[in-house]
């Protein structure tokens, strides 16, 4: 893999990466004021910066083997909207030499937002720029509702911003508070990529977002967080009751796991994963077979889709020390398709 100095010539004048994350509890519920139980993963985005005194910006990528270049001031098309978002929105005015690489897989695991933190914290260093980690974070949700095209929340750019590998991170998603919260004793987290990909902003993820808030303002609230009986989405026209009721349910399970054993934790990610699949409808056939190869597995607490969804990685609790056998386990019943992502 070519190194920044290969390919522009130079050391980076600044380095600076961000972690994926996975996400445990509390899926689809960011953009209606919910509470989220993310945490990081080991696998990081790494950006490295240079002036290069022209009025172009020079993107490269690592894993693609791919240049762009792009005007400043401009936006550019394939990879190039996460990274000028980012220029763009931190008022950049001179020409940049870019390097990025990541070890993220794409897919459910916030490989987006660890490119645009990583980038936004480059930037921080270069240019100084008055940031805490909280503004970066909603800086890059901003890189994806006006340069990328996808309606996000603010889970993953938060989790990537703030979250450890250590804990899981409880985001209230309407007053930004969170707090660190314990991995249930006796557990660990194993991560695997299903292999069938996914595209945002050509997916249903806009659609879903645009069904509950459609769903909230039927029901006279400001978010689906203010729903205090689950009943009253049954008065909603399908399919907004069931997006509603996926979004407020989950709501609920994310509270109970914050004071659940391990057993009660892993029966809460098998019930995401049934309301993802049956009311939120982002899941995908591949992987409600690997999900369901994981709930089957004895040592395998609980297992479920996580990210966006249509594709992606799923995320199992498991018994503490078995994830990686798991893992191996599990891909030889799936097949070629999949890989171990954590541990």
């Amino acid at each position: 893999m070519k190194t920044f100095k290969d390919v522009f010539g130079s050391a980076p004048e600044i380095m600076a990466s961000a972690p994926g994350r996975v996400n445990l509890l509390g899926e689809h519920t960011d953009y209606q004021g919910g509470f989220v139980l993310p945490t990081a993963i080991p696998q990081r985005a790494t950006v490295g910066i240079g002036r290069n005194g022209t009025g172009i910006h020079v993107l490269y990528s690592a894993n693609l083997e791919q240049t762009l270049h792009v005007p400043v001031g401009e936006v550019g098309e394939d990879f190039a909207p996460y990274l000028t978002g980012c220029l763009n929105l931190s008022g950049v005015t001179e020409g940049l030499n870019v390097y990025v690489t990541s070890q993220v897989p794409s897919g459910g695991l916030s490989s987006s937002a660890a490119l645009e933190v990583a980038t936004l914290r480059a930037l921080r260093e270069l240019y100084s720029l008055e940031l805490d980690d909280v503004a970066l974070a909603l800086r890059g949700v901003q890189v994806e509702h006006e340069f990328v095209g996808v309606n996000c929340g603010v889970m993953d750019q938060m989790a990537s911003s703030l979250a450890d590998t250590r804990t899981l991170l409880l985001i209230d998603t309407r007053s930004l508070e969170r707090r660190a919260v314990p991995f249930p004793a006796g557990a660990e987290v194993l991560v695997m990529d299903s292999g069938v990909p996914r595209r945002l902003a050509e997916s249903g993820y806009n659609e879903r977002r645009a069904q509950v808030e459609e769903a909230a303002r039927l029901l006279g609230i400001r978010e689906l967080r203010d729903v205090t009986d689950i009943g009253a989405v049954e008065t909603l026209p399908s399919p907004l009751r069931e997006r509603a009721r996926h979004v407020v349910s989950e709501n609920a399970r994310v509270l109970e796991g914050l004071e659940a054993d391990a057993a009660t934790f892993g029966a809460l990610m098998n019930a995401t994963h049934a309301s993802l699949r049956d009311d939120y409808a982002v899941s995908h056939p591949l992987v409600d077979d690997l999900v369901a190869l994981l709930q089957a597995h004895p040592d395998v607490l609980g297992a479920r889709i996580t990210g966006a969804g249509f594709g992606g990685a799923v995320v199992a609790l498991v018994r503490d020390g078995t994830a990686a056998a798991v893992g191996e386990a599990i891909l030889t019943d799936y097949g070629t398709l999949g890989r171990v992502v954590v541990p």
